[in-house]
């Protein structure tokens, strides 16, 4: 095949995916949850998932600039596990289905929480029936005379 058909056969594949929409721009937006300010350099990790739920092997991570912003353009349309990770928040996963040629994808992201102990109390919890039971008074002690 000569140079120049070959130039237009990749063309016509490459309009042909673009006419169908099969690829998205997706643009990510990473944010405190506690005052709305960007998360600079945290990591956006995609997975395309099959579908039985499972994520597929490989995958793309992307790093936030000093807005929280980043993209990556050129995403199938389906199923995408997002996770986001940085140092000093909880870690966010959520499943997306790419369906549109552009999307935004916006990431408020907590402060890790205190976990939780059965071996602590803790307000409101209720309780069993046992701990809501009173302990015998104690009857005054008598002193021989």
């Amino acid at each position: 095949m000569k140079k120049g058909s070959l130039t237009v056969v990749l063309g016509f594949l490459l309009l042909a995916t673009s006419a169908l929409g099969e690829e998205a721009l997706l643009k990510f937006v990473v944010l405190r949850d506690y005052n709305g300010k960007p998360v600079r350099n945290a990591g956006v990790v995609m997975h395309p998932v099959r579908k039985d739920g499972k994520q597929s092997r490989g995958g793309l991570e992307l790093k936030t600039d000093a807005e929280g912003k980043a993209s990556f353009d050129g995403v199938p349309y389906g199923k995408l596990r997002v996770q986001v990770l940085a140092p000093g928040f909880q870690t966010f996963g959520q499943d997306y289905d790419i369906n549109q040629p552009e999307m935004e994808i916006t990431v408020k992201l907590k402060r890790p929480q205190q976990q939780y102990s059965i071996y602590e109390d803790h307000p409101g919890d209720k309780k069993d029936d046992k701990s809501e039971q009173k302990p015998p008074e104690k009857q005054p002690e008598q002193k021989p005379q």
